[in-house]
């Protein structure tokens, strides 16, 4: 079963981690629409629950990936995969700097549990456009 929203989700249903329903996951920075150039500095914030590295199983606790112009559906019954479009914050971090070339992109954070995997109720940020600028030093060639 598959269902879209801020993020297109595919379950069969299995059991997954419990997450408050008042959880929320949001991008402090940068801001939806933000106009930047690279290395840009990506803030993560979380309400309601804490974070913590992967692989603690406390309750109510989680760590970030941020995904980077992810257009595939998410099954929130598997672990997120590790790659350059998924990046994962497995000791905790709550910011990152990251190089993007120029061009539109789209960012949005997931929160996972001690195996890399969405809670239930996946807890999620919208999903935000920004636009990356050449460098000043691209614009003089």
């Amino acid at each position: 079963m598959c269902f879209t929203g801020m993020m297109l989700l595919c379950s069969p249903g299995y059991a997954q981690t419990p997450a408050p329903a008042d959880a929320e996951l949001y991008l402090i920075s940068p801001r939806d629409g933000a106009k930047l150039r690279s290395p840009i500095t990506v803030r993560f914030g979380l309400k309601n629950m804490g974070v913590t590295h992967a692989g603690d199983t406390a309750s109510n606790m989680g760590h970030h990936h941020l995904l980077i112009d992810v257009t595939d559906p998410i099954n929130p019954t598997e672990a997120l995969p590790a790659n350059k479009k998924y990046l994962h914050f497995g000791a905790g971090q709550t910011e990152t700097k990251i190089e993007l070339p120029p061009g539109n992109h789209t960012l949005q954070l997931v929160l996972g549990d001690a195996n890399h995997k969405p809670f239930k109720p996946v807890v999620f940020s919208k999903i935000i456009h920004i636009r990356v600028l050449r460098s000043n030093a691209d614009a003089a060639f």
